[in-house]
């Protein structure tokens, strides 16, 4: 990310922040509020200054951000300033807007437009969209887009997922997408109402491999004829725009469909966790679509597409999973029992420690795939181990955190049994994220 005014001022603002003379006159909480809202208001005001700019609506080639200038050493977990101040916003917006909103989201399985608005301010869109193309993206960064969607899942996942999704397809048009594509949609993107979009990968079959799919494309001199089932897609409803896989030729690609087409139907199906998210299924029965809605050329890969999308999964984990720890901490050492806080137990204490080392093993595991995935090296291999990590010990964090809280764990006063059905769909998920 580019050193702007925005970054210059919020910097300088961090730093007076953690200036000692700011501790000592104890006016810490105002400037990281100020901080946090100014980030906010200033990530908006660049979004409407970049809006300005959208008159390129037809590019000669594609747009391709390049990767951030090479580390000294090959894996290197410190951040930019920039990533640590957009970091400090999003959680702030994790922390203050989605999870306070959170429990009415999982009952009514759906982002509310007010929840979409207030995401739509943060301008997290703007970092997936090109220069070129009125955004702010000035360089291709997974690791940025792993620490928001840890961020957000630090709020809610579903509702993390809900934000994400779109973002998903931004970021899968922007890397791949052809520059008819990209004129045609990334702008949209951008605009007040916001364009949302969704992945679709899952299918309603047991053992489900994204790289066997029964979804077809069958070429035709117009185009192609798409015929399938999709399950489990964010947004079902609401989405104006699908990336859906289907084999052609014998090999999984990636469709661009738009919500309106002929012979496509939707249906929402609230599943156990991440209902916020408002998934559903897609069926496909002779859907036609020109031979422009294929996306990428020569330079597609969807093996690279597939475990992108299992790391962005990976990512909203590890956010979900430090949630749980955060929460269990305080509730074991308050929560008193025969005399004692119950953390005062060896086998409380122990529990509690075996999920920090969990959640360490997930987020390193993470960070290195998502690196070498940055800088254009091989991570098929590192993104294979974490996501078998983050499947088992997602499942292990959740069971338990409810564990932990012992009868509270099962009720809805404590978010923790949401959490709980939030991080065993990291073991089924395929698809409806992509870093």
């Amino acid at each position: 990310m580019s050193r702007d005014p925005i970054g210059l001022a919020m910097a300088t603002m961090s730093r007076i922040a953690s200036s000692p003379l700011v501790e000592k006159m104890g006016l810490r909480e105002t400037i990281e509020k100020l901080t946090y809202q100014s980030t906010k208001n200033g990530f908006k005001a660049m979004g409407a200054a970049s809006r300005q700019f959208k008159s390129v609506t037809q590019l000669l080639k594609p747009e391709r951000l390049e990767a951030p200038a090479q580390p000294k050493r090959q894996f290197d977990l410190s951040l930019t300033e920039e990533q640590n101040m957009m970091r400090d916003s999003v959680r702030g917006f994790a922390t203050d807007v989605l999870r306070p909103a959170a429990p009415k989201s999982n009952d009514d399985c759906a982002l509310s437009q007010d929840l979409l608005t207030q995401a739509n301010d943060l301008g997290l869109t703007y970092f997936a969209v090109p220069e070129n193309l009125g955004g702010a993206a000035t360089e291709r960064s997974p690791v940025t887009s792993m620490l928001i969607a840890e961020d957000l899942a630090y709020g809610d996942m579903g509702l993390a997922v809900s934000i994400l999704s779109t973002i998903g397809v931004a970021n899968a048009l922007t890397q791949w997408g052809s520059a008819s594509q990209q004129s045609k949609y990334l702008p949209a993107f951008l605009e007040e109402n916001t364009l949302q979009a969704a992945i679709a990968v899952n299918e309603k079959r047991p053992l489900f491999d994204p790289n066997h799919l029964t979804t077809t494309a069958t070429e035709n001199s117009s185009g192609y004829l798409l015929n399938g089932d999709k399950t489990m897609v964010p947004l079902v409803e609401t989405a104006e725009l699908f990336l859906i896989a289907a084999m052609l030729n014998g090999k999984p690609r990636l469709f661009i469909v738009e919500s309106g087409s002929e012979g496509l139907s939707i249906e929402k199906k609230p599943n156990m966790g991440v209902r916020a998210a408002a998934m559903g299924d897609i069926q496909l029965s002779q859907v036609a679509v020109s031979k422009d809605a294929l996306l990428g050329s020569d330079d597609f890969c969807y093996t690279s597409f597939i475990n992108l999308a299992r790391l962005a999964w990976c990512a909203v984990a590890v956010g979900t999973a430090q949630a749980v720890l955060d929460y269990v901490i305080p509730y074991c050492n308050e929560r008193i029992a025969f005399g004692e806080p119950i953390s005062h137990r060896q086998s409380v204490a122990f529990m509690i420690a075996n999920i920090g080392i969990e959640l360490n093993a997930m987020r390193l595991m993470v960070s290195r795939a998502v690196a070498l995935a940055e800088h254009g090296k091989p991570f098929a291999r590192e993104a294979y181990l974490a996501r078998v990590l983050c499947a088992e010990k997602s499942m292990e964090i959740g069971t338990n955190g409810v564990q932990l809280l012992g009868g509270h764990g099962f009720t809805k006063e404590h978010p923790v049994e949401l959490w709980y059905r939030d991080l065993r769909a990291i073991a089924v998920m395929d698809g409806g994220l992509h870093l």
